[in-house]
């Protein structure tokens, strides 16, 4: 029987919320995606809860909250617990991405969902991989590897290929097959006859203009409202498809040579840029060989200025300007309070180069051209002042004295408990510097009156005859040559320098961004101010697709040429998610689902494939030969039953049949023509074929173009006259193979 595969979708199927499904591989979950969306509705989360605590495993493919912006919060309310899988910068460029969205949601509000520790310890669990790394699962998880794969969309995008019993399950959404500045297209089409493909239909009715063209229109749009005096507003995410925007902009810059000022104004844009810098093993072949040629870092950014407040972008000098500004969907962060302010002016654009999320303010800007009014929320944090602060303070005190009463209260009990205990116990002392009163008992006679005495945080138990503060003695162990040394104590763990490498706009060196480290270390009492307006929309709304995903036309291409056995649909609105549907049943494979939420579909393979072992009597007959880093062998073998009732391999009863000797191996003309080279043999290529001395002409035959065909598919061909070169050729040619 095959390996039993079930998918349920938790979150993003017909239609384009967040991405979370369950894929189950023989008993084992896997949580693949844990999305939220820029509102964070606890509402979509609601199938996840209830299986958040019987996930195995988590694997994220993507840096941005559609894919990841849930783990926080999860882990912490959900009860999931689960290690967590994801590339470098899937995980560095995710944790800043959670920062950015925490901070701009807290200043405008009372936020509560998740905190920075949770977001640190959400991503402490974070398992890094390499591209096409294969990870071996242990325990419950025994046989399974994963491995992630380029999907081209985001810096550190992830297909992720699950492999058991040599059966793969392929989870691709998101994926693009074009070549852009700073990423490698997908490797979606180099897999081949999986046995089962999760992907998206969310551009599946869509088709885009060549590149070329697009970018043309984009920095002429860009230009034309500069010059005419109007500001541009570009509403992105934090580290994803901005990095693309950010090149386009320094190369459309450089060529005009234009001096508008161009910002990119997030929470952590300094922490973004210093990360990407040290991530060029990802980017394209471009970018990397371009900087071993002339070790030019292409994000040491010329024309865009990065910050990180809105104090430092208010104060730049006036006229026109640039501004990138996080979030997309202007719902929160820089770029709805820039919008607000922008947008009564008819000179301004505001160019959106994504698909706002459903039930946003970007969305609805999107559906409708101005002019229009739209109401707003804007919201402030300030310091609370006057009668407030007094009360505030006021409360906090009271708050204090109860903490510090019944901390004390509790360390009364603990000593009396604690007394008459062994001395030399190494306790370490406790102090509590809530308790700043010192204690009745804390006093001494002295020249017939009393003198008092300071003990902050020590309460002396009652049984004793002068207030003493207990001494503890450290038993050290001792040999010839001194005080033992334990090398564990002073060795500095790994989870310590995560954390001290995690703060909120944390660079390589651990630096913090000056606006971020300014918000969470302000701890001034303040409040949040709120009010609603309308905005008399005037200003220019257009939208061009930069989002990096494949168009309709190509996805179809893709499956066609990986052609699964079983092809699953998700994340896409109902009509692209029916249309990929039909045009796959008829052109791709018989195979097609796309279950709704909670709807659980068995994919499991129509492979028969069993287990069996060898026996030690079939292996000690059995000769190996060495083929790279494997060994390999003809094996004539019976199948029976083990001990333990397990398949097992026999040696036949009698002798083994003859059979047809096998060539194992690969080859490439282009090699074999460089090794008769060496061996004095002249040789050209004639006509695709090779042409070997005189006479003998060697040539391969089938379908060449087949990606990943296998070697059955092609056939070796030697072409001419029985003579002394025919034989000496052959001999080459059966040298470059292994035979069995």
């Amino acid at each position: 029987m095959g390996t039993s595969v079930q998918v349920t979708p938790l979150c993003g199927v017909y239609n384009e919320n967040p991405l979370s499904y369950l894929v189950s591989i023989d008993g084992f979950n896997f949580l693949i995606d844990v999305g939220w969306n820029d509102n964070f509705d606890p509402s979509l989360l609601q199938p996840l809860s209830k299986v958040a605590s019987s996930i195995d495993a988590v694997l994220l493919s993507h840096p941005d909250t559609l894919h990841l912006g849930a783990l926080p919060y999860a882990m912490k309310q959900l009860g999931l617990s689960a290690p967590v899988f994801s590339t470098e910068p899937v995980y560095r460029l995710g944790l800043l991405t959670m920062y950015d969205h925490f901070l701009s949601r807290k200043q405008i509000s009372d936020f509560d969902l998740f905190t920075l520790d949770h977001i640190d310890s959400a991503f402490q669990s974070v398992t890094r991989l390499t591209y096409s790394q294969n990870h071996h699962l242990s325990g419950k998880g025994e046989g399974i590897v994963i491995a992630p794969h380029n999907a081209g969309h985001l810096l550190g995008g992830t297909i992720w290929k699950i492999t058991k019993d040599g059966e793969d399950v392929i989870y691709a959404v998101d994926f693009n097959h074009r070549k852009e500045r700073h990423l490698n297209g997908t490797v979606l089409g180099s897999f081949v006859r999986p046995a089962v493909l999760i992907t998206d239909a969310y551009n599946a009715l869509n088709n885009q203009p060549y590149r070329r063209q697009k970018d043309k229109e984009f920095g002429d749009i860009l230009k034309k409202t500069l010059r005419a005096g109007g500001n541009v507003l570009l509403p992105v995410d934090t580290a994803g498809r901005v990095l693309e925007l950010i090149l386009m902009l320094e190369s459309y810059w450089s060529d005009e040579n234009l001096n508008y000022p161009i910002y990119f104004l997030t929470y952590v844009a300094s922490s973004t840029i210093d990360y990407v810098k040290s991530f060029l093993e990802w980017m394209s072949d471009s970018i990397a060989k371009s900087f071993e040629q002339t070790r030019e870092n292409i994000f040491l950014l010329k024309y865009v200025t990065l910050m990180v407040n809105k104090t430092d972008f208010d104060n730049a000098p006036d006229g026109p300007k640039v501004v990138l500004a996080s979030m997309a969907s202007l719902e929160a962060g820089f770029s709805h309070d820039i919008f607000v302010e922008w947008g009564n002016d008819v000179k301004n654009l505001v160019l959106f180069t994504e698909r706002g999320q459903f039930g946003t303010l970007a969305r609805m800007l999107q559906a409708d051209p101005p002019p229009k009014a739209v109401k707003v929320t804007v919201s402030k944090r300030v310091p609370l002042v006057g009668e407030e602060l007094i009360a505030y303070e006021e409360e906090q005190n009271r708050i204090k004295k109860e903490e510090a009463l019944k901390a004390s209260l509790l360390k009364e009990e603990e000593l009396k408990a604690s007394h008459g205990a062994d001395n030399n116990t190494s306790d370490p002392m406790v102090i509590d510097t809530g308790n700043k009163q010192p204690s009745p008992e804390a006093t001494v006679q002295r020249n017939g009156g009393y003198r008092d005495v300071f003990i902050d945080g020590f309460v002396p138990p009652s049984t004793s005859v002068a207030p003493m503060f207990p001494c503890y003695e450290n038993t050290s162990e001792w040999d010839d040559f001194g005080e033992v040394i334990n090398p564990d104590d002073y060795v500095i763990k790994d989870e310590d320098m995560d954390q001290n490498a995690n703060h909120v706009g944390g660079d390589i060196n651990g630096k913090l961004d000056e606006g971020p480290a300014s918000l969470i270390l302000d701890t001034k009492p303040s409040k949040v101010l709120s009010d609603e307006r309308t905005v008399q929309v005037r200003c220019s709304l257009i939208y061009m697709d930069f989002e990096g995903r494949s168009d309709g036309r190509s996805i179809k291409n893709i499956l066609s040429h990986v052609a699964p056995l079983k092809l699953v649909l998700v994340h896409g609105s109902a009509e692209a998610t029916d249309h990929l549907k039909q045009h796959c049943l008829k052109n791709v494979c018989p195979h097609v689902y796309a279950p709704q939420i909670e709807e659980t579909i068995d994919v499991t393979s129509d492979l028969c494939a069993y287990k069996v072992q060898l026996s030690e009597r079939l292996m000690s007959n059995v000769l190996f030969k060495k083929l790279g880093e494997y060994e390999i062998a003809w094996v004539d073998a019976e199948v029976g039953k083990a001990e333990n009732d397990m398949l097992s391999l026999l040696p036949v009863s009698g002798p083994p049949r003859p059979h047809k000797s096998v060539l194992v191996g690969d080859l490439k003309l282009a090699d074999f023509k460089q090794f008769l080279s060496t061996k004095g043999v002249p040789v050209e290529f004639a006509g695709g074929a090779l042409r070997c001395g005189e006479y003998v002409t060697v040539r391969k035959v089938g379908d060449a173009a087949q990606k990943g065909a296998g070697s059955g598919t092609q056939q070796i061909i030697i072409e001419g006259p029985l003579c002394e070169d025919y034989y000496k050729i052959r001999d080459y040619l059966y040298s470059q193979f292994y035979l069995l």
